[in-house]
């Protein structure tokens, strides 16, 4: 019996979970900061710097659209992976793996053809302004070149973690997010290239990455093996994978159309300073975007590989752990928005006016964030849990039927159309916690040995 299998099978559920969880949160913390401190350099070059960050800020739903893809292959195909090897079923996990790293390939080109040709029409439509666009297009034509090291790293890492594996999976984010910092300052600071050094420093440093991915997965050390033979279209094995994965997927994609729709709705009511300040409230959303669900992937081989054994008591105890951890994490990130937005919004511009605007928008649009966790909790261990149809359901509610149309209803209804805009994330959260939490609830109470 191997390390993997004492944590997983016996190792004690809160000391399991730490082991996973902490390099796993630590994994998403790093990972931010491919975009955080590319905006962190480019808010401040000089004189351009506040609309070089909102041209950058408009690309948001591009790099988000890139992820959402990986997601859909990955986090559908690694709770799969982890149930097969709680069954013993080594060979058909592998199958996934190779199954999934084939669709991440062709998803490569594809997604790269199609941001290539139609580029500037997609950022005008994502709410970029003429001022701004010459930046967004420096920027995405250059990063999505790199579409196929962002598929190949994110989508494969998952398979490492998977395995319980979370410290390595950690490694080969934090090589990436190092040499990312590293060419940021010399691309943008030392050779003056702005944001195309930034998007350059991206590619270069999601290649390394990649790279160490495939080598791990390649090596005598993994449990799963990604071999060349398994790299091809396995309809069965790929298609509950890719139904799995549309949860997280649309997680990310309705991430997306919520970027367009506060980007277009803030530059009609607040114009350039409102789509500026929302790049830094999507940022500190990203950083809570991959706080808790880093703990969920930390607890995703836990739940999914005792939910294919039969352990049903690890599965429970290890989403009470779950739970509590998601809310703690969302109530921290809540108190510090509350309490110190200024110094928030400080470390992405140095704009007097744009800092005084953050600090009233984020006290708004982050007013519910210290319930989220529960949100965070439930409908990713869904995911885990191979509960797909209600992970998806859940995912369309809170973006799609709430969060959208309050967008462009409220400034209509509110007196102050800008407050409007930004009051449509709380008012969404607080209704998708309401219905997520019983929903929840009524699956716990039926999981039994």
């Amino acid at each position: 019996m191997d390390h993997q299998d004492n944590i997983l099978d016996f190792m004690p559920v809160p000391k399991a979970f730490l082991k996973l969880a902490v390099p796993a949160v630590a994994a998403q913390l790093i990972n931010i900061l491919y975009n955080l401190v590319d905006k962190m350099f480019i808010g401040h070059i000089p004189e351009v710097g506040k609309q070089a960050l909102a041209g950058v800020g408009v690309t948001t739903p591009v790099i988000l659209a890139i992820s959402a893809f990986a997601a859909l292959v990955s986090m559908g195909g690694a709770p799969k992976a982890s149930i097969f090897l709680g069954k013993g079923d080594t060979v058909q996990a592998e199958k996934v793996v190779g199954s999934c790293t084939w669709m991440l390939l062709l998803l490569s080109v594809l997604l790269t053809v199609l941001m290539l040709a139609f580029g500037r029409p997609v950022l005008l439509l994502f709410g970029a302004s003429e001022d701004t666009i010459p930046f967004a297009i420096s920027y995405m034509n250059i990063y999505c070149l790199g579409t196929v090291f962002t598929q190949l790293t994110l989508g494969l890492n998952a398979f490492i973690t998977a395995q319980g594996k979370t410290l390595i999976s950690m490694k080969n984010v934090a090589i990436g997010a190092v040499t990312n910092i590293i060419l940021d300052a010399v691309f943008i600071n030392g050779f003056q290239m702005g944001v195309r050094g930034a998007a350059l420093a991206t590619v270069i440093s999601q290649g390394v990455s990649a790279t160490f991915v495939i080598r791990y997965l390649q090596s005598e050390k993994s449990t799963l093996k990604l071999a060349r033979r398994q790299i091809r279209f396995d309809k069965e094995i790929l298609l509950p994978c890719i139904f799995l994965g549309t949860s997280p997927a649309l997680m990310q994609l309705t991430e997306n159309l919520v970027a367009i729709s506060f980007n277009t709705s803030l530059q009609k009511y607040g114009g350039d300073m409102a789509v500026a300040s929302m790049s830094i409230l999507n940022s500190v959303m990203q950083f809570v975007m991959l706080l808790l669900p880093g703990l969920v992937q930390g607890a995703q081989p836990l739940l999914s590989y005792n939910l294919g054994a039969g352990n049903i008591k690890r599965v429970k105890m290890t989403f009470r752990l779950l739970l509590v951890s998601c809310v703690s994490g969302s109530f921290l990130i809540w108190l510090l928005c509350m309490i110190c937005p200024q110094t928030v919004s400080e470390i992405f511009t140095n704009d007097t006016d744009l800092i005084q605007y953050t600090k009233w928008s984020m006290r708004i649009y982050l007013s519910v964030m210290l319930i989220y966790g529960i949100q965070v909790a439930c409908q990713y261990s869904f995911v885990a849990l191979d509960q797909a149809r209600t992970a998806i359901f859940l995912t369309i509610w809170r973006k799609i039927i709430l969060l959208i149309p309050l967008i462009f209803i409220l400034p209509l209804v509110w007196s102050d159309s800008v407050t409007g805009v930004f009051l449509a994330e709380p008012i969404a959260d607080t209704l998708a916690v309401c219905t997520t939490a019983p929903m929840f609830y009524r699956y716990y109470r039926t999981l039994k040995e």
